[in-house]
């Protein structure tokens, strides 16, 4: 969370790189502010450039919302909901961000004053983050729930069965670009043949490459896939394969039951940024992996421009004390089973 983000940056092979984008993009982010001040809802509003002619999605964008990921089951059947409803929901969720006094026995989790989690529903007034299938539900197949379900029951017995992100390596792509609990915010930078997404969650900065290169090669691996971006108009599309198969579509308990699904080395991403007015991206997500999924899904979602909001460091690591009491915990079980087996 945002406080308690204190924590490295990067990595040392990361820093000229970012260091000298960082330079490169201050320039256009006047441009963006020029843009946003000037503007007049008169007239048509188009996207500025970079100064090497980049359609300009450099800024601090956030995510949070109250739309759930899924569709929840009392809006099944309802693609999108009306502003009546849009609104008594937000009203449900302000009410319930009142802090009550913890029941006996039962502490409780961190109060709402550590969460930043959204107020609003998205303004499209779509039931669910995932659009496709259009009954807004993932199409896990069996095998892949199962295998998350063994995961969950031996949580305990090691690190292996825990999320990239509890295991403080990456939230993943495109895990890390789906809203949770708080730290809801990138920052996009732009240089000649690059885009750059920092996340504060993990504080992992996503070098893009947009100068037609060609993927990796196969034999090549990685965590959070390879992605290689082109310009369609002003949408930025971004592909990624290569995964290594030992990530989660998935981090976030804000997914619910798509939170450590496992990802396949067939897994293959497509995204797609467009910035539709000046404070506003439409991101979409299209994911196939047919080892996981009986079919492909597609989530959208947008990214809402904030110059006023701070990006602090993330210290997983550091804070992680989670991680060692479950495992402690799970050794203490397993010594009283012994004990018990004498």
């Amino acid at each position: 969370m945002r406080l308690k983000s204190l924590g490295p940056l990067f990595t040392s092979g990361s820093l000229p790189m970012i260091a000298a984008t960082i330079m490169l993009v201050v320039p256009a982010e006047a441009q963006i502010r020029k843009v946003v001040n000037t503007s007049s809802s008169t007239k048509p509003w188009t996207t500025p450039r970079t100064p090497d002619g980049q359609p300009d999605l450099q800024g601090v964008w956030t995510n949070a919302t109250l739309t759930p990921f899924e569709r929840p089951p009392e809006l099944a059947g309802k693609a999108t909901i009306t502003e009546q409803e849009a609104a008594a929901l937000e009203k449900k969720a302000s009410e319930n961000r009142v802090d009550r006094p913890p029941k006996p026995g039962d502490p409780g989790s961190y109060n709402q004053a550590w969460s930043d989690g959204g107020t609003t529903w998205l303004s499209t007034r779509q039931s669910s983050l995932v659009v496709d299938p259009p009954i807004g539900r993932v199409p896990v197949k069996v095998s892949a729930e199962a295998q998350r379900d063994d995961d969950l029951k031996h949580i305990a017995d090691s690190y292996v069965h825990h999320t990239t992100w509890e295991r403080c390596i990456t939230r993943g792509v495109p895990a890390g670009m789906f809203p949770a609990g708080y730290n809801n915010a990138y920052q996009i930078l732009q240089s000649p043949g690059y885009v750059v997404i920092l996340s504060e969650m993990i504080h992992e900065a996503r070098v893009i490459p947009v100068d037609g290169r060609p993927h990796l090669p196969q034999s090549v691996r990685q965590w959070n896939g390879d992605s290689r971006g082109r310009w369609e108009g002003g949408t930025l599309v971004v592909e990624t394969t290569n995964y290594n198969g030992k990530g989660s579509i998935a981090t976030s308990a804000a997914t619910g039951r798509i939170k450590g699904i496992h990802e396949s080395e067939a897994l293959q991403v497509v995204e797609r940024f467009k910035r539709v007015d000046a404070n506003t991206i439409s991101y979409e997500v299209n994911v196939n992996d047919p080892n996981v999924y009986s079919a492909p899904w597609k989530l959208s979602l947008l990214l809402t421009r904030d110059p006023n909001y701070v990006m602090y460091e993330y210290a997983c690591h550091e804070g992680n004390y989670a991680m060692e009491g479950i495992l402690r915990g799970g050794r203490a079980k397993d010594r009283e089973a012994e004990a018990a087996a004498k």
